[in-house]
């Protein structure tokens, strides 16, 4: 067989080179008039994309940026397998083992109590030297470490381990964990495949936080381990050698995309301040977000899934945990399993993304978008530092995430943001694969993110036209939240005359909730202070006031004399519109 011949650089030396300037006039003329800038896209964080990029955009950053260096290894599919209080493990364990006998390439226990997780067991069904294990608990995480090296003496485990305290992640809470965390670094430092501390930047995008803030929050919480965590016995360099990242990946493609490649610019830059070397070796696991997971319509959260996972992978994540689709009312279960597991496969044995070296390198918009990300996140983080760093400026962070989330539910609920299958293009035949009455008592349902308003509402209203038709006996009180109030009225006020709509407005005061009381004849929207639904809430239930915690449920169900009752005698407030029944309201609200 003949030698194949050198690749010739590609030239197109026929087409004469255009400038921006004529590549523009070139746009007007298409748009007929229509200013360019109409075609601008707004992202949360105040950038704003362009519709059109050239090679000038590229000489704005100082030529091409060098790419992202080749992975040493492609990502790896690691499947997040959440371990339920009380639990030994044992069921999860078997469930990883079919799963890593199924493509999977490591797992990730998620241990919501890390102390009956048994050890032994794992070590005995699994080989621990060669199988890549995460484990993410919520306290005692140098006890779990040190159960793991007891139960496999000698072994050097391979994966990482993520320390979530209820309160925030590690670094932002101003509490006795260091001594445990150089304890995990200490047991970790002879194993060149572990992780024992994790930048938790998920932690902020999932609870609504944009890009730009998972970043910078992530890089505070990072310097806040490198400027706690060394001692006489735990070096600098050991504290940064044991950090990996956790980040949350969103449905936004290139926005994403990008974000994870300007993690990868801004963590030298970090370690640069701290005196230490750039780290090669930077371990980041991403995981497809809870924050864009939806109730309604859940088969659309395998399309999210999808842009999610391709976002990690390209913008160089090292592993990656998808979700399942169902993860919001179903228990765990070898179906949705399977989809999110084989949804990893089909990106690298189909459609061969693992051979790919950073494939958004030198593409104008994206080396754009990559280094304004990175300069928005990297001011952020200097303003954090300024105002004290983690965590003494954790107030702060907290009410600025805050304020993104409900930003979020403001766009959602005014049609600004499309969520499919939930604000637009809704199944309204839709037969829930859930009981919404279950679903609304249980305390595991996720109230952190983006469609929660909206799917509360429509869940509340279904549960109430059931009842009606049923004619039971039975009253609810359905507690829809402070980001309802706002979505209700941003929802139904365009529909208002102009002259009604201070009426809605004054309806619906400021730091109250919303609530759906739903009797068998007609619903209707109240709201009340969280002191006046605590008050409620016990008193139904017969909680004594000296019990100070109580965590009321959502749904709340009584006969009706005793609900009418009890929602008098505590001041429940109706919210009226003139010349509108509630169920008008409810009805208009539900594209009825």
């Amino acid at each position: 067989m003949s030698e194949l011949l050198p690749a010739q650089p590609v030239a197109f030396t026929e087409f004469p080179a255009l400038t921006s300037a004529e590549w523009q006039a070139r746009l007007a003329r298409e748009l007929k008039g229509q200013d360019p800038a109409a075609l601008r896209w707004p992202l949360p964080d105040g950038l704003v994309l362009e519709p059109f990029y050239h090679r000038e955009a590229l000489d704005a950053l100082g030529g091409p940026p060098a790419p992202l260096p080749f992975p040493a290894r492609p990502w790896l599919n690691v499947p997040a397998l959440p371990v339920p209080a009380g639990s030994d493990g044992h069921f999860e364990v078997e469930r990883a083992l079919t799963a890593l006998a199924h493509g999977a390439e490591g797992v990730h226990f998620e241990l919501a109590h890390a102390a009956t997780f048994d050890a032994d067991y794992l070590a005995g069904r699994l080989p621990l030297a060669t199988t890549f294990i995460g484990y993410t608990v919520a306290s005692g995480p140098d006890e779990l470490l040190a159960r793991l090296v007891a139960a496999a003496p000698g072994t050097a485990l391979r994966g990482f381990l993520r320390f979530a305290p209820p309160l925030g992640p590690e670094g932002g809470e101003q509490v006795g964990y260091g001594a445990a965390l150089r304890r995990c670094v200490a047991l970790a430092q002879a194993w060149p495949d572990f992780r024992a501390l994790a930048v938790n930047a998920a932690y902020f995008g999932n609870a609504g936080a944009t890009d730009a803030q998972q970043l910078a929050y992530g890089l505070s919480t990072a310097a806040a381990l490198l400027a706690e965590l060394p001692d006489a016995a735990t070096p600098l360099a050991a504290v940064a050698g044991a950090l990996h990242w956790h980040v949350a990946v969103g449905p936004s493609y290139f926005p994403e995309l990008a974000k994870l490649r300007a993690l990868r610019r801004l963590w030298p830059t970090l370690l640069h301040a701290y005196g230490l070397p750039p780290a090669a070796a930077l371990r980041v696991h991403a995981a497809t977000a809870t924050w864009t997971q939806t109730t309604l319509d859940p088969h659309t959260n395998l399309l999210r899934a999808t842009t999610e996972a391709m976002s990690a992978v390209l913008g160089g994540a090292d592993s990656l945990s998808v979700g399942t689709f169902d993860s919001l009312f179903a228990a765990p279960n070898e179906f949705s399993g399977r989809l999110a597991r084989n949804l990893s496969l089909i990106l690298k044995e189909e459609t061969h993304l693992d051979a790919v070296q950073d494939p958004a390198a030198g593409s104008y918009f994206l080396e754009t978008l990559t280094d304004e990300l990175a300069r928005a996140a990297w001011a952020l983080f200097q303003h954090t530092e300024a105002a004290g760093g983690l965590p003494a400026a954790r107030p702060q962070v907290l009410e600025n995430v805050h304020t993104a989330a409900t930003a979020t539910f403001r766009r959602i609920a005014a049609g600004k943001q499309v969520v499919v299958g939930t604000n637009r293009f809704e199944n309204r035949a839709e037969r829930f694969p859930f009981n919404p009455k279950k679903l609304l008592r249980s305390a595991a349902f996720d109230t952190t993110r983006a469609a929660y308003p909206t799917e509360v509402l429509r869940l509340a209203t279904a549960l109430h036209f059931e009842r009606r038709e049923r004619k039971t006996r039975q009253a609810a009180l359905v507690l829809l939240g402070v980001g309802v109030n706002r979505h209700i009225e941003e929802s139904f006020w365009r529909l208002l005359p102009a002259l009604e709509r201070p009426e809605l407005a004054a309806s619906h005061p400021e730091g109250t909730l919303s609530f759906l009381f739903s009797s068998p004849e007609e619903a209707t929207l109240m709201y009340a202070t969280p002191e006046q639904f605590q008050r409620f809430a016990r008193f139904l239930y017969r909680i004594p006031v000296e019990r100070q915690l109580f965590m009321p449920p959502v749904l709340l169900s009584s006969d009706l004399a005793t609900l009418q009752e009890a929602v008098r005698v505590f001041g429940f407030q109706e919210m009226r519109v003139q010349g509108y029944t509630t169920e008008e309201v409810l009805s208009r609200l539900q594209g009825r």
